[in-house]
């Protein structure tokens, strides 16, 4: 399948275009031949693009490594260090690199946020995380009512931690029933969570000031990590570019964080 096509349906899907005003990632095709006959058989699915999947992807005879982080963050200014070692790794083996950030965050059923809410098996879905006029997230309601412990042991048991704990804080009802998720860095969306009536926010990491906020509001908040809240995504995508007729490889490499 040609490079362009294969860049074209992802950005139909995610709605690239949607998010371009609003996200720092350069989403999209951020390394490749802008021909239109570059063939692609193989695609590699990361969480990011760093040089451990980037060589992996290589190894393995990927033709497109598709990222969730991907290298550029606002644009390349200069083409040394790491930007230059990743570079280098991808043009040695010929391989193009696409990316979605907070398209593929916000996708109501391919997302890091509907996969994390599959975990879950919440109900009443709707989209949740507001990031200008789009969505980041999703909120529900859980099938029966869980306690903060089995609200952990539940994400515990699917997510990919790297063997971490994941952390509770243990500030609301003693019975979770609606659950609010922003994947990654997510805990700016606590007032929101509030606004919409959930009892936990699920999220990948925190910041100083949710220790208090979360306490002072009466809400739980759950810090599932990063990477962990965010492999869904790329899993997802990899599952559709099989229905495409295409090899894949789905590149796993926990950070634990």
């Amino acid at each position: 399948m040609e490079l362009a096509t294969i860049v074209d349906r992802l950005d139909e899907e995610l709605r690239t275009d949607a998010y371009a005003d609003l996200d720092v990632s350069a989403n999209g095709l951020q390394v490749g031949s802008d021909s239109r006959s570059k063939s692609v058989d193989h695609v590699a699915f990361a969480v990011d693009a760093a040089l451990e999947t980037i060589q992996a992807a290589g190894e393995a005879g990927a033709d497109l490594l598709v990222s969730h982080h991907g290298l550029s963050w606002g644009g390349i200014e200069r083409v040394t260090g790491r930007t230059y070692d990743r570079l280098e790794a991808l043009l040695e083996h010929d391989m193009a690199l696409y990316v979605s950030h907070l398209p593929l965050d916000g996708h109501q059923e391919l997302g890091n946020a509907a996969g994390v809410a599959d975990v879950l098996g919440l109900e009443e879905r709707e989209p949740f995380g507001e990031y200008g006029p789009e969505y980041i997230g999703q909120r529900g309601k859980v099938p029966k009512p869980y306690s903060p412990t089995e609200l952990q042991a539940t994400l515990e048991a699917e997510l990919a931690t790297g063997g971490q704990p994941i952390q509770v804080l243990e500030f609301g009802p003693e019975a979770v029933e609606t659950v609010a998720i922003v994947t990654g860095s997510g805990v700016d969306w606590l007032d929101e969570a509030l606004g919409v009536g959930a009892d936990a926010l699920v999220t990948g990491e925190g910041k100083q000031q949710v220790y208090h906020d979360a306490k002072e509001a009466g809400v739980h908040v759950v810090l599932a990590g990063h990477y962990a809240t965010e492999t869904f995504g790329v899993e997802a995508l990899e599952g559709l570019a099989r229905e495409w007729g295409l090899e894949t490889t789905l590149l796993e490499a926990p950070t634990g964080l």
